[in-house]
């Protein structure tokens, strides 16, 4: 795909020519009959954070798992660099919501996070030294011998996308990861994805309920439809957040744009606009 230049809204400047490497082709997806996902098209640059919300039922972990290969198009293709994908791929790795299920009970948080380095064929030697670095990126070091079952919620999930980063991904498809802790946890976790994206230059699809925090954490926000029906493109809106960077629980949700915002996809999924 080609790259071209694009202006940085935030800082008026010109930023880093954009480079396109997951693209969603007229998908549409079935099951027994039943349309979960009517065509559907838009592109993921390199780097950015794209939150995907919308009704319950409307296709949004549908479309994740079809971007990371777990679910073949009924119509259309998701494409990565160019490529159909037709199968998963180390390439991408995918942070389930129940972390709880997605940890290995009777291994430690190191032997969990060296789980991606075995699938990956790292030498065993080198596991050890790389789970650990990246127990570190995520302040879990000191915790690395502990089980999953010594740890709080936030913990388990922050060892699940430690586990997700020791697989070195391109992509990081995150469905809802923070959906079942409390609030004061979910927003110190959301600080740090910011962060670890930031600093890895990750691209990231985000499945979320949450208006605030869909807003809060997305470069772009894709709002699928409830019913599309016939005809009518489950996409319903892709809207840009130009909120500066890094944000703040406080300062970001008290910004006139933030609270535009807010209200622009309140009034579409309180209202069922589009």
């Amino acid at each position: 795909m080609a790259a071209h230049p694009v202006l940085d809204i935030r800082t008026g400047g010109a930023a880093a020519p954009r480079e396109d490497i997951l693209e969603f082709v007229n998908v549409a997806i079935s099951f027994g009959g039943q349309e979960i996902l009517s065509p559907t098209d838009f592109k993921v640059a390199r780097g950015e954070f794209i939150s995907i919300i919308g009704p319950s039922g409307c296709g949004k972990t549908t479309l994740l798992r079809a971007a990371a290969g777990f679910v073949k198009p009924s119509g259309g293709s998701v494409q990565r660099r160019g490529q159909v994908i037709e199968r998963p791929s180390r390439e991408v790795a995918f942070v389930f919501q129940d972390y709880g299920r997605a940890l290995l009970p009777w291994r430690t948080v190191q032997g969990n996070v060296e789980l991606a380095l075995e699938a990956a064929g790292v030498a065993r030697a080198q596991r050890g030294p790389q789970a650990r670095a990246v127990l570190d990126t995520v302040g879990l070091l000191a915790h690395a011998g502990k089980f999953p079952a010594q740890l709080s919620g936030g913990m388990q999930q922050r060892v699940q996308i430690a586990r997700c980063l020791a697989q070195k991904p391109d992509l990081l498809m995150m469905d809802e990861p923070f959906g079942a802790l409390d609030a004061m946890t979910r927003e110190s976790l959301q600080d740090e994805l910011a962060r670890l994206v930031r600093e890895t230059g990750l691209t990231v699809l985000f499945v979320t309920h949450d208006l605030e925090e869909a807003i809060y954490l997305g470069d772009r926000v894709v709002a699928l439809r409830a019913y599309p029906g016939p005809g009518r493109p489950s996409l319903a809106r892709v809207i840009d957040v130009n909120l500066p960077k890094p944000r703040d629980q406080l300062a970001t949700k008290e910004h006139p744009e933030f609270l535009r915002l807010r209200r622009e996809l309140y009034g579409y999924l309180g209202h069922g606009h589009g």
